[in-house]
């Protein structure tokens, strides 16, 4: 397994146990983190596939650290831990993008599978992430030659299908794309 962790909590021995226990099941623990400001430093610097976080901690709790983590992009997914099963805490944790939330003393078992589920999950999102900026692209490309297109008819007096073919016969005869030939037609002089 390839599949990059940072581990955030408060506790030294219970950072520890959870590396043992995520080092022995395979997963690379890239850092870790006392407090939320520890937890975005270390994500802003490793970027992980997922970070477990306490959510008590003194100076910046984990939810709030959490918030900031994804809103930025720093991590792709978010489990929480925490001694207590508050509902404000779990629903908070929700709306955040949590991926799960444990309650301690955690069991090695229910640690992993979590784990398992938050990084699948966190896989599709990623894929889901690309495929919509992927289409977003593509749509601006097509905007962009249809300006183009619409550019060349006003100033050539030609139809539509005729400045389509004028600017895939530019794009070949450049070698260039037909976005970056658009690009290049309805820029202002």
């Amino acid at each position: 397994m390839s599949e990059r962790i940072v581990v955030v909590d408060d506790e030294p021995i219970t950072r520890m146990d959870i590396r043992d226990i995520l080092e022995h099941a395979g997963y690379q623990v890239v850092g870790e983190g006392g407090d939320g400001f520890e937890a975005i430093d270390v994500c802003k610097k490793q970027h992980p596939d997922l970070v477990i976080m306490d959510i008590r901690m003194p100076l910046l709790d984990g939810l709030k650290a959490g918030k900031k983590i994804m809103e930025d992009q720093l991590a792709s997914s978010i489990v929480y831990l925490s001694a207590y099963s508050d509902a404000e805490d779990t629903e908070t944790a929700g709306r955040v993008g949590a991926v799960g939330y444990l309650v301690k003393p955690l069991s090695e078992r229910s640690l992993l599978t979590t784990i398992q589920v938050g990084l699948a999950r966190s896989k599709k999102t990623q894929e889901l992430s690309s495929e919509v900026h992927e289409l977003s692209t593509k749509l601006q490309e097509r905007k962009l030659i249809e300006r183009a297109k619409g550019v060349l008819m006003d100033e050539n007096s030609l139809s539509e299908d005729a400045a389509y073919k004028m600017l895939r016969n530019l794009s070949m005869s450049k070698r260039q794309s037909m976005s970056a030939i658009a690009e290049l037609i309805v820029m202002d002089a």
